[in-house]
């Protein structure tokens, strides 16, 4: 499941890891896009064909409208530079090559310059669905179509410098939730339906499903201050999911000065990835069937 290929992620806030350092002090290396094998490039097809077939009627439209504009295929791992080429023309975003998981400071340092560090390795054909780091499928097909639609484009630019205030502020933790709850896991209110936007759904089958279909979640109108609040998930599907009534909200929060919230919460409660609370504007009320049956499974 994407959130255990997300759960190195977690573990510092939001993206150090703990790979060996590359040469370059920016942690980026050249794809290599010539040294894919063909069992690498049928990987990516096998995951691009299922995730291309479920995702209409589920992805958001700007989803959609970003994975016809881009020069990418069930051919083959899309080539960085190529890629990148149409990207900044439309949103002045880049993709760069890292080796996985990087330092925090050098990954928001490259989104508050427009360049997104995508892993350029690919998991292996048994590890279709379990995977412990972000890989090229996870952070090309998760995240760079959302990239070409200009809301999210300076959102996530936003969110880059954020982080590097956060980071020196050392509160990185409730920042982090507001990645997860929006880039990683958010879904989106359109005239059709809920829809994904949430890069960990939309490069997960089984998410993809869980997350608008199932009785289980709760779906949550966002709230910023109450998802800064909230732990997520980073072992199984989440039991909470976030709601956009529109994607320009984002805007709204990139507006913000963050610095007064932090104080604000020092020291407030924390609430459960499955609570729903008394102020909540409940989209969906879910059962938590899902998790309640892995807890008693758990506990026996």
């Amino acid at each position: 499941m994407l959130q255990q290929q997300l759960k190195e992620t977690a573990k510092h806030g939001l993206a150090a890891g703990e790979a060996q350092a590359p040469e370059r002090p920016d942690w980026t290396i050249d794809q290599g896009w010539a040294r894919y094998t063909q069992e690498e490039h049928g990987v990516w097809r096998t995951l691009f064909e299922r995730q291309s077939k479920l995702l209409p009627g589920r992805a958001c439209d700007e989803f959609i409208r970003g994975m016809q504009d881009l020069p990418i295929g069930p051919e083959q791992i899309p080539d960085f530079e190529q890629m990148s080429k149409v990207l900044k023309k439309r949103t002045g975003w880049e993709v760069v090559a890292v080796p996985g998981l990087v330092p925090d400071e050098v990954f928001f340092e490259h989104l508050a310059n427009r360049r997104f560090p995508a892993g350029q390795f690919i998991r292996k054909p048994h590890e279709l669905d379990y995977l412990e780091e972000p890989d090229v499928f996870h952070d090309v097909f998760g995240h760079v179509p959302m990239l070409m639609n200009p809301v999210i484009a300076d959102y996530i630019q936003a969110y880059g410098e954020g982080g590097l205030r956060a980071y020196r502020l050392g509160v990185l933790e409730k920042l982090a939730r507001v990645y997860w709850y929006t880039v990683e896991f958010g879904l989106v209110q359109q005239s059709d339906g809920l829809r994904i936007y949430g890069a960990g759904i939309a490069s997960s089958a089984s998410e993809t499903r869980f997350s608008v279909e199932s009785d289980s979640p709760n779906r949550v109108r966002f709230d910023l201050e109450r998802v800064m609040q909230t732990n997520y998930r980073i072992d199984d599907f989440q039991e909470t999911y976030f709601v956009l009534g529109h994607l320009d909200e984002l805007l709204e929060l990139a507006k913000i000065d963050f610095a007064p919230i932090y104080e604000r919460l020092k020291g407030a409660p924390e609430h459960d990835a499955g609570a729903v609370l008394p102020g909540d504007s409940v989209v969906t009320r879910g059962t938590l069937a899902y998790h309640d049956a892995k807890r008693q499974v758990a506990h026996a």
